[in-house]
């Protein structure tokens, strides 16, 4: 059987619908799979070894340039794979008009949500199958409901399975450290800057080195002064997949609510979500190792919550703090 998934952005949800695809590959022997995303995540289905073929659009491009000859040409071009050979089923994860149009580019019956169910209800008006999911539940348990549904199975109930399998740092790491991810999209997501160092200072004393990620010129010089106040170290520009690799050999991750976060839980570290700007509810951090979420909408986490449950996290972990 040919799968087709489209679960093309964000970083975040292309992580969240990685345990659907375990569910299915269990479930359902010999399932060959492709996955539609956005090319600046194509890293990310790719460290699945369940995926055999990456097809990476760049809509947030071309939309920007709809009028060039070049972006109609690569629109073609991706269309051209999408079409290269049928699919059993194509399988939007995704829920948006924008995803249901780009299925609708292969060859094969489109499934996803009924119109309650998706988050652009029109988007149901391009699917030749619907189910409904509830959305009040977590985004990983909707596309594991979704999946299990459309191909016959029963939802499996067991923890999320990401089935990562991520390489090697791409970047020489100390030998013991923790991830700080103090950068994203919007300023409102943002915790200060000074909780940030107190953090790195804590993990000072734990014995292991703060690494402080970043991905623009903005985000680098953030991540200098926050490494400077904690005798941190800030790692070159990585891609995607490098940065997989520094995520998945940290001690633990404390990080807001970024791709890269919910990628660090994914993995299995111990992660502490942060979040400034909405509830955690439906997307909070998830993965096999402790995690946890703090924060919300109006409400951003104390610098004494956060390092209480770094606290326990240590505890957990078994490791001993570090001697003088």
């Amino acid at each position: 059987m040919r799968l087709l998934i489209v679960k093309t952005t964000s970083m975040g949800d292309v992580v969240h619908a990685l345990p659907a695809l375990t569910d299915a590959l269990r479930a359902r022997p010999g399932l060959q799979v492709d996955w539609l995303v956005e090319q600046p995540f194509a890293a990310i289905p790719a460290l699945h070894p369940g995926v055999q073929r990456v097809l990476a659009i760049a809509w947030r491009k071309w939309r920007r340039k709809l009028l060039q000859r070049d972006t109609w040409a690569a629109i073609g071009a991706l269309r051209a794979q999408l079409r290269a050979q049928p699919y059993d089923l194509i399988l939007d994860l995704q829920g948006l008009l924008k995803s249901a149009l780009w299925a609708r580019q292969a060859i094969g019956p489109v499934a996803g949500y009924d119109g309650a169910s998706a988050r652009e209800p029109a988007a149901s008006w391009f699917y030749a199958r619907r189910v409904a999911v509830g959305r009040e539940l977590h985004a990983v348990e909707r596309c594991r409901r979704l999946t299990a549904a459309h191909l016959g199975y029963e939802y499996p109930g067991t923890p999320p399975d990401f089935g990562l399998a991520p390489p090697r740092p791409g970047w020489p790491t100390p030998a013991r450290y923790a991830v700080l991810i103090p950068n994203a999209s919007r300023p409102e997501k943002l915790w200060p800057e000074a909780r940030w160092v107190a953090v790195g200072k804590r993990l000072q004393a734990q014995g292991w080195t703060p690494v402080v990620l970043w991905g623009s010129q903005a985000e680098q010089t953030l991540a200098e002064r926050i490494a400077a106040g904690c005798n941190g170290e800030v790692p070159p520009f990585l891609k995607v997949g490098e940065m997989a690799g520094v995520l998945a050999d940290a001690r633990c991750i404390v990080g807001l609510d970024t791709g890269f976060t919910h990628l660090g839980a994914a993995l299995g570290r111990p992660t502490i979500g942060i979040y400034c700007d909405h509830d955690p509810g439906l997307a909070g951090v998830t993965g096999p190792g402790p995690v946890a979420s703090l924060g919300g909408k109006g409400q951003v986490p104390r610098q004494a919550e956060v390092l209480a449950l770094l606290e326990q996290q240590i505890a957990a972990c078994r490791i001993q703090p570090a001697g003088p």
